[in-house]
């Protein structure tokens, strides 16, 4: 495309910044901190929308009957500074709307945000004895030196064939995935055959070293944003998608085989819903045809609408969201056990 290689200059000098920053880390001009506690990494070079949420709550759930477990994230768009811990009265202005999800599903382990992660994870360890850290979209922060990096990339837009910003979406050069010990192809079709993984392990050129997992998404059922049965649409139900992240079109795809009649409202990744946002969803939903109508949305953003502020609106909308998980394709076992023996094998009392 010619605007694409109108901005290939500005990718270049993005592109020598983010070379130079690497490479004083690589000769430990920059330092990065190590810990005793075992520290998983889980991110991309793209920006967004790899399926990253999904994959933390695989780990959280692999690990935490074992592990004394904990999260570490940004807590990007929150409107709170430093550390801070989830609560049972945090909302996703405190800490983040997928913190908050974590928070939310697993009421067992420990969820921070911290834009420092350096000191968040000296908080987790000192604060709630956590014999495990996850950390969220923390591929770049090469202030940690997290002991396993996991670096996932959707299927249909590997990272070697994408560009710097701003001409792509990569936020560093290819040559950064060699830091990763471990590449998950995410988002890939559920009948990927042989022919497919290995073409697209031959686009990768993973190191020696790298294991390549292929994961795809799973979708569970209808839920209430507040209460109410989970549901099943009949053949002539309509679906207005409301989504505020970086790809949705997998969940539309996804709900295009469950109605007969699928309409999309996005906003911005992140997006802070509004009372206004809620009057334009009432005034879509209601232009849709048919009896039997919902709103869908993803569970992160089921986080936001579910804001105190906004009750009194949400509540009387039709709204559901769609829980969603990874499956691993093949070697799931082979998985699990590569990553409970970096634990293991790397915890304190080891």
């Amino acid at each position: 495309m010619n605007w694409r290689r109108l901005l290939f200059p500005f990718s270049w000098l993005y592109g020598a910044g983010v070379f130079l920053r690497n490479k004083l880390f690589d000769l430990r001009v920059l330092k990065s901190v190590s810990y005793d506690t075992p520290v998983i990494c889980v991110g991309n070079l793209r920006v967004g929308g790899e399926g990253k949420s999904p994959h933390i709550e695989y780990l959280i759930s692999l690990l935490k009957e074992e592990f004394k477990t904990g999260t570490l994230s940004r807590g990007y768009k929150r409107k709170t500074k430093g550390f801070q811990l989830a609560t049972s009265d945090s909302e996703a202005a405190d800490i983040g709307d997928e913190p908050l999800q974590f928070s939310r599903k697993f009421k067992d382990i420990a969820v921070a945000v911290d834009k420092d992660r350096v000191l968040g994870i000296a908080h987790l360890i000192a604060e709630k004895k956590t014999e495990v850290i996850l950390l969220d979209d923390a591929f770049q922060h090469r202030y940690v030196q997290a002991g396993l990096s996991i670096l996932l990339t959707s299927y249909g837009h590997l990272y070697v064939n994408d560009y710097l910003l701003p001409a792509g979406n990569l936020r560093e050069p290819v040559s950064g995935a060699k830091r990763a010990d471990i590449i998950i192809v995410s988002k890939c079709p559920g009948d990927l055959n042989e022919e497919g993984k290995a073409h697209t392990i031959a686009q990768l050129q993973p190191l020696p070293h790298q294991q390549v997992y292929f994961t795809t998404l799973a979708y569970g059922k209808l839920t209430p944003l507040y209460s109410g049965p989970m549901l099943l649409p009949s053949a002539a139900a309509s679906c207005l998608v409301v989504t505020g992240i970086a790809n949705p079109q997998s969940l539309i795809e996804e709900c295009k085989t469950q109605f007969k009649e699928v309409k999309q409202y996005g906003f911005s990744d992140h997006h802070d819903f509004s009372k206004y946002d809620l009057e334009n969803i009432r005034k879509k939903l209601d232009a849709m045809p048919g009896t039997e109508k919902f709103i869908l949305t993803t569970e992160k953003d089921a986080m936001r609408l579910q804001a105190k502020a906004l009750q009194p609106y949400v509540k009387n909308l039709p709204l559901y969201y769609i829980p969603i998980s990874i499956r691993f394709l093949e070697k799931e076992t082979v998985f699990n056990e590569q990553i409970k023996k970096y634990v293991r094998s790397n915890k304190r009392d080891h």
